[in-house]
């Protein structure tokens, strides 16, 4: 061994001692690795890809930016199919990227993918072979270490945390009103049907509905659904959740929309068959099954304390205030989910929602701000959601009450309110202005009307006619919602303009959104998405049960109905936009604006579904969320 090591010794000295050779021995590795590394570089460095996804549900974005976050692509942008070709010719991406429509099934299928379905196909330019093929293969990498991680897995608790109402919190369907108790709810219940993220009511429980030629008889086919305790779901359980609901001292919220039913003469046709009659034509009456709190209890249940429901979710636990625990239903009627656990948590400061997140304590956080979400987007630590336009910003004026029982002075707010500049310092500009009614972009909002801005001329003039020059009034809003509060005291700074003097008070955070029903004469508001004919029947009848601006027209109420009764679809868009009208001129919502509703994921949740807007079937859609 010593003679060995003494060779070694002798010929690193030669090797030393020449020049030559030491540089044949080092250079020549090193000259390699520059050369064969440079080319792999310049091979794979700065390619351009575009990318054809007909549906981009969040796990094909998220594998669209694993690949534009690599040094060597670039993203140019979503193309059509048609365009690809085009796209590559014109020299305008080196790379086409297509995943396949049904992308996120084939993912999770391994069996169609042993068959040789493909879920991408990569297309490349040919004209440098070399590139093309270094490229290809490692995008494709990229893009399987991707696949791996967010196919949809069994198993896993994910943890939620939503702004809530504090100890006052229940678990009754029928009573719920915060995201954080929709989201309960939808866990653990069921209603006959629900919004789909176009708006249109989509059958749940109910399979299918039929209504007689006078829009005043409805028949309902319940599908085979059960109960959490074994007992399936019958006709007669949903007429006891409706007679629950509509009780005469019920304020519950789905009672102004479910009023029109006649309860004594509805009836179980068998266990699978309801027949509601009605007391006036609906002919919207499937988005009064749809609406908020319209959920199906086991007929005779009273006390909530363990719920039974037939929800993806059966309960285990719940702490108001601070948490609730659901565990996975193997034999929901529309697929168990993935999720062995889902746990809600509540938190009203946006801060600790997002740290929780950051930290590890929860894989879901709901309602963040336009500011927070472009502080962590580009970090990748996190997954940004944009539900599309269902975040709608307004201030609620009591026309019963002094001094917005002048429609002067409901007027004059019309005109004072700069909405673009709400928009750009509130929403930071991630919005659109709103033009003092509800549904921008919905089946028939009045697109017709003159778009209002501010007027400070005008205002003065309504004031003046009302006997109002110096006027001061109290703002009621809180930091419960992430806006309330900056709308509130942006809008203060915009009234002084004309002489108006605005105290924002901040209420409680807990008790908001209870409190707003009677408190205050003008209030920082925000909706999440309905259907127009649901906000008219929730908000804005005499009868409503959630009537905040306490706007109470019988007049108002008769074109309602009339818009009810007629199978006339252009007939109703008339009728509705004669109600609009009315509430541009002299309603008690001032609608400024209209934004995208954001949560936020960790990287390894998948299935949240970026098309549906909050309020709706496919939001919150815990039974379809992963853990990768």
């Amino acid at each position: 061994m010593g003679g060995f090591l003494s060779f070694v010794k002798k010929e690193m000295l030669h090797i030393l001692r020449d020049r030559r050779t030491m540089l044949i021995v080092l250079g020549i590795p090193v000259m390699q690795l520059l050369l064969f590394g440079f080319a792999i570089s310049v091979e794979i460095n700065n390619i351009d890809f575009a990318v054809v996804a007909p549906h981009p549900t969040a796990a094909v974005r998220q594998q669209v930016e694993r690949l534009a976050a690599n040094p060597y692509f670039t993203f140019r942008g979503y193309v059509t199919q048609a365009e690809a070709d085009g796209v590559l010719r014109a020299g305008r991406a080196d790379a086409v990227v297509a995943f396949a429509g049904d992308y996120d099934r084939l993912t999770a299928d391994a069996e169609r993918a042993a068959l040789g379905e493909k879920a991408v196909q990569l297309v490349f330019d040919a004209s440098n072979s070399n590139t093309a093929s270094a490229g290809a293969g490692y995008m494709q990498s990229i893009l399987l270490a991707g696949q791996q991680s967010g196919a949809p897995r069994p198993g896993g608790r994910l943890r939620a945390v939503f702004p809530g109402g504090g100890a006052d919190e229940v678990l009754d369907p029928h009573l719920t009103d915060l995201y954080s108790e929709i989201a309960r709810a939808k866990a653990l219940f069921d209603k006959l049907a629900d919004y789909g993220s176009d708006m249109s009511p989509q059958p749940r429980l109910a399979e299918r509905w039929e209504a007689s030629p006078d829009l005043r008889t409805w028949r309902i086919t319940l599908r085979q659904a059960a109960f959490h305790d074994g007992r399936p779901v019958r006709a007669a359980d949903v007429l006891f959740s409706y007679a629950r609901i509509l009780r005469p001292d019920s304020t519950r919220r789905a009672k102004a929309s479910l009023s029109v039913v006649d309860l004594p003469n509805s009836r179980a046709l068998d266990d699978r068959t309801v027949e509601f009659r009605l007391t006036r034509p609906y002919a919207e009456f499937p988005n009064a099954m749809a609406t908020l709190g319209a959920y199906i209890v086991p007929e005779g249940t009273e006390g909530f304390a363990r719920p039974v429901g037939s929800g993806p979710f059966r309960f285990t636990s719940f702490e108001p205030g601070r948490s609730f625990l659901a565990a996975r239903n193997p034999d929901y009627w529309d697929g168990a989910p993935h999720l062995d656990e889902l746990e809600i948590l509540v938190s009203n400061d946006e801060a600790a929602r997002v740290n929780a997140l950051l930290g590890g304590q929860a894989e879901y956080a709901h309602d963040l701000t336009a500011t927070t979400a472009r502080s962590y987007e580009a970090s990748g630590q996190v997954h940004i959601h944009r539900l599309p336009l269902s975040n709608f910003h307004a201030f609620a004026m009591k026309t019963d009450r002094p001094p917005f029982d002048r429609p002067e002075v409901r007027q004059a707010f019309f005109h004072l309110v700069d909405r673009e500049e709400l928009v750009r310092s509130v929403l930071q500009g991630s919005g659109q202005v709103a033009n003092d009614l509800y549904g921008k972009g919905y089946r028939y909002y009045d697109d017709s009307l003159p778009q209002r801005g501010p007027d400070v001329a005008r205002a003065k003039e309504l004031l003046r006619r009302a006997g109002a020059q110096d006027l001061r009034v109290q703002m009621l809003t809180s930091d419960v919602s992430s806006g309330l509060r900056e709308a509130a005291l942006a809008f203060a700074d915009q009234a002084r303009r004309a002489g108006v003097t605005v105290d924002v008070v901040l209420g409680d955070k807990d008790t908001y959104w209870s409190d707003i029903s009677d408190r205050g004469a003008v209030v920082s508001y925000r909706s999440g998405a309905m259907p127009i004919e649901s906000h008219v029947s929730q908000r804005l009848l005499s009868g409503s049960t959630t009537n905040n601006t306490k706007w109470q027209r019988p007049e108002f109420d008769a074109l309602y109905q009339q818009a009810q009764s007629t199978p006339d679809e252009a007939r109703r868009a008339e009728l509705y936009r004669a109600m609009q009208r009315q509430l541009y001129d002299e309603g008690g919502f001032c609608w400024w604006g209209v934004s995208d509703w954001i949560v936020a994921t960790a990287n390894q949740v998948g299935g949240v579904d970026d098309r549906a807007p909050a309020n709706t079937l496919d939001w919150a859609r815990f039974d379809r969320v992963w853990l990768a």
